[in-house]
């Protein structure tokens, strides 16, 4: 386990110490607001999903002011949440972070469909199974262990317990190649108009195979990987999968 990486005994799906070095990341980018700054020294930070009302409207604040501040909408909640989970990062009670996983089917689709039907379509037509991992907004100052955790447990959810096989999102064209280069994400579907948002949007894609394979060579190698640029070093270790995996099907968070 990462040092600092514990399970408590609540409703929390992992919990570890971290400090400040991610800047906020959201769908557009620009100069920075001194109002929204969030700086964190180490603390303790705790993943939990957003399974109540209280918790789901902290996670819609964060993303509101996250995406507000520089003018884009933020897409209402799906009618369909059966198809959808929400984490999110909180540390001394203040939400810190958060994500929405949508898993593909036949009844409801996900939301890239409003724009990339098409190429969707395409992958369904090779029976992948697509999810899509969406209202990302981690708050500024934040460390990247809240980003990589968030993403790693999502791709727990999807691949290892739900064996869905591939991610799919749609970023601002300015984030392209923060996901190529952190995650390993490809170009899939071109640049569109975003209804959703009101700004551009890229479709990207990424086999959770590669995933998987990145995780078991760099999670938890934060300090022997220092030549290592992407996000993997940052995911947990392999080891602490399995018990992620049993408090996510337990529904705990």
């Amino acid at each position: 386990m990462i040092e600092g990486a514990t399970v408590q005994q609540d409703d929390t799906i992992i919990s570890f110490e971290a400090a400040a070095g991610l800047r906020d990341l959201v769908v557009g980018e620009g100069g920075a607001d001194p109002a929204l700054d969030h700086q964190i020294d180490q603390q303790t930070f705790h993943i939990r999903m957003a399974n109540s009302t209280g918790r789901r409207e902290a996670a819609s604040m964060l993303l509101k002011k996250m995406y507000g501040w520089r003018g884009y909408a933020v897409d209402p909640v799906s009618a369909h949440p059966l198809n959808k989970i929400t984490l999110f990062a909180e540390t001394g009670g203040t939400t810190v972070g958060t994500m929405s996983l949508c898993l593909d089917n036949a009844l409801v689709g996900l939301p890239a469909d409003e724009n990339f039907r098409d190429k969707l379509d395409e992958l369904r037509e090779q029976r992948r199974r697509l999810c899509e991992p969406s209202r990302l907004a981690i708050d500024k100052g934040v460390s990247k262990r809240v980003f990589a955790a968030l993403i790693h447990i999502s791709y727990i959810y999807a691949h290892n317990i739900h064996r869905y096989t591939d991610y799919i999102i749609e970023v601002n064209p300015r984030h392209v190649m923060f996901y190529k280069r952190m995650l390993g994400f490809r170009d899939f579907g071109g640049e569109r108009p975003c209804t959703r948002v009101g700004a551009p949007a890229v479709l990207l894609r990424l086999e959770l195979d590669y995933m998987g394979e990145q995780i078991r060579k760099f999670g938890g190698l934060m300090e022997q990987q220092a030549s290592e640029r992407s996000f993997y070093p940052y995911f947990f270790p392999t080891w602490d999968e399995p018990g992620i995996t049993s408090r996510l099907m337990q529904g705990r968070g």
